[in-house]
């Protein structure tokens, strides 16, 4: 039976669309849930401010009537024009064990970029960094998180039979607590403190809406990360988007800002507690009574391991040891709360400056994921 490739059209199946990672690792101890609410409004033109700049189509792939895999086809034209790349993404890929079903979705991808110019075509990507992002190839008996991607080790030798090579790669790191930060480290993030006249800042929601910190928090973001792999920086209407969607759920006590005599933001800590075991409850579904183990994972019963989510300095302070102060501050309210582990986001292989900011601490180095690419 031949594999039947539709683009998503109807509200009911971008639904369809949505849901099916989640329908394909049902029981996945490993599998982290997205959430279906989240992806809607991401693959919505009307409410993704980076579609101002970017053109997607989703599609599903069908055998046998059965919906087997999906897809998502992604040009983002303000991150091909900063790069110098024509480059089409693909994104939001599943797909069952069958090599028939891989091709006809990545083969869907490669029409659509082809069809409008483009040169090569790289994935997963979404369309910022704030999107899901990178293949797993080492750590599939790993919990994952909510921010990264987890699938079966088969995904990979898929990708390499259809002729695909590692575009770059990331690391992840799980990183265990000690009881107390060392006492080097406290005094050294003392002497950067006073010799660079910083300060530490501790904000409420009210004070964060109040004065736009929000906004100098993703500027600061845009800073940080512009120089990364296929960065695309944030326009001021995604910059609003991220405000309200990060601002209602983030716990303030495991935010740090850190700001110079002027008053400016020039770093920033920001974590939140693992919610993995959280979202395999609800199967990422806020309703109906999911949104009550999101907000006991977030507030009440803390899991005794956070989410790094990033940590950001102004170019013009790296290289000074910034990164030190943001951490002893966050760690004191770790301890508070309970937390013994801590999991890194995604870094890039080649980021060996943000790789040595774990040196202080036990780590292991659990999960690789790749960026895979092919020419058109």
């Amino acid at each position: 039976m031949s594999i039947l490739i539709k683009p998503v059209s109807t509200g009911k199946e971008m639904s369809t669309f949505v849901r099916f990672g989640n329908r394909l690792y049902k029981g996945n101890k490993y599998y982290v849930p997205s959430m279906p609410m989240d992806d809607l409004n991401t693959l919505n033109p009307k409410k993704n401010g980076a579609f101002d700049f970017s053109e997607a189509q989703c599609f599903l792939a069908y055998k046998d009537g059965e919906v087997v895999g999906r897809v998502a086809a992604i040009i983002n034209h303000k991150a091909n024009e900063s790069w110098g790349v024509k480059q089409v993404r693909f994104g939001w890929i599943d797909f069952i064990d069958d090599l028939e079903v891989s091709a006809a979705l990545l083969d869907a991808v490669e029409t659509f970029g082809r069809e409008r110019g483009m040169t090569q075509i790289v994935g997963p990507l979404g369309f910022t960094d704030f999107d899901p992002e990178g293949m797993l190839v080492e750590g599939f008996d790993r919990l994952s998180t909510m921010a990264l991607i987890y699938n079966y080790p088969y995904y990979p030798e898929h990708m390499k039979k259809h002729g695909y090579y590692k575009e770059t790669g990331w690391v992840e790191y799980r990183i265990t607590l000690p009881e107390q930060m060392p006492e080097k480290h406290v005094k050294y993030a003392e002497i950067i403190k006073k010799r660079y006249n910083l300060k530490i800042r501790k904000l409420t929601r009210s004070q964060i809406r109040k004065e736009r910190y929000g906004h100098q928090l993703f500027q600061l973001i845009n800073d940080t990360y512009c120089v990364l792999y296929g960065y695309s920086l944030l326009s001021e209407k995604q910059i609003d988007q991220y405000v309200d969607m990060y601002l209602s759920i983030v716990d303030t006590k495991m935010l740090t800002f850190v700001e110079n005599e002027q008053g400016e933001l020039v770093a920033a800590g920001i974590s939140i507690p693992s919610l993995s075991e959280a979202l395999q409850k609800c199967n990422g579904e806020i309703f109906p009574f999911g949104w009550w183990h999101l907000l006991k994972a977030m507030y009440w019963k803390k899991p005794d391991t956070l989410d790094l989510l990033l940590i950001g300095i102004r170019p013009d302070y790296q290289n000074k040891g910034l990164n030190s102060l943001v951490f002893v501050d966050l760690f004191d309210n770790y301890k508070k709360l309970g937390f013994k582990y801590a999991e890194t986001n995604a870094n890039l292989e080649t980021n060996i400056k943000v790789q040595a900011m774990w040196d202080p601490f036990e780590k292991e180095l659990h999960k690789r994921r790749w960026v895979f690419g092919k020419e058109l």
